[in-house]
């Protein structure tokens, strides 16, 4: 049986979307983070238009407008602005080795691919094989949340593992409901503006973005 254009297409935005992801985990300029963020929406977005397009799913072409809107230019645009604002100029630091990191990144796929399968099975519409793929996504965000040092840098990975809960939605349901999409775009945006209060209070209180230093907060 012939595997439908389509969905070998939404197969090659997952691989990249996975690569991305493991970009990411090794990236250690905060702007190179960003604009790799910002590349992950917009795959994502456009994974979610061409599923839209294969399953008459028409709430899904909203879904993938909101994500091109949100994820790509502002969301993007704000954390440039923010670190422009903060004057970061520096690489990223992480709690342990790239190396290191991206063997534990590899482990976490593999990991996935064992998980999922039997959800897959369980799972309805064409795109439920990616189950896997959306929760390495997932794991490997989380990952690069627990291994960075600069506050920025981690809401970037909560930003990237909200990416992948969103695909592995659309993996496995064809998307949610549109008014619960909207709630929650709405949440990421508020908690990007709240992020960016919270910098700027370390940024006065420690002179630094560093989140060790909130480690001092014990001791007094």
């Amino acid at each position: 049986m012939q595997i439908p254009y389509t969905l070998q297409f939404i197969n090659l935005l997952a691989a990249l979307l996975l690569l991305i992801a493991f970009a990411m985990l090794a990236q250690r300029r905060i702007l190179s983070l960003i604009n790799l963020f910002a590349w992950q929406g917009a795959l994502l977005a456009l994974s979610t238009f061409i599923v839209a397009y294969s399953t008459n799913q028409h709430h899904l072409y909203y879904s993938a407008g909101l994500t091109l809107l949100l994820k790509v230019m502002l969301l993007p645009y704000l954390l440039h602005r923010l670190i422009h604002r903060l004057n970061v100029r520096w690489d990223v630091e992480t709690l342990i080795n790239i190396p290191t990191t991206m063997l534990v990144g590899i482990a976490l796929v593999i990991f996935s691919f064992n998980l999922a399968a039997p959800i897959s099975q369980l799972a309805e519409g064409i795109t439920r094989g990616l189950i896997g793929i959306a929760l390495a996504c997932v794991l490997l965000s989380l990952l690069m949340m627990l291994t960075r040092r600069k506050a920025v840098s981690q809401v970037v990975a909560f930003l990237s593992l909200e990416n992948g809960l969103f695909f592995a939605a659309t993996s496995a349901t064809q998307g949610m409901p549109l008014v619960v999409e909207l709630g929650i775009a709405l949440d990421v945006l508020v908690a990007t503006f709240i992020f960016g209060v919270f910098f700027f209070q370390i940024r006065e209180t420690f002179d630094s973005l560093d989140i060790t230093h909130m480690e001092k907060l014990k001791d007094d």
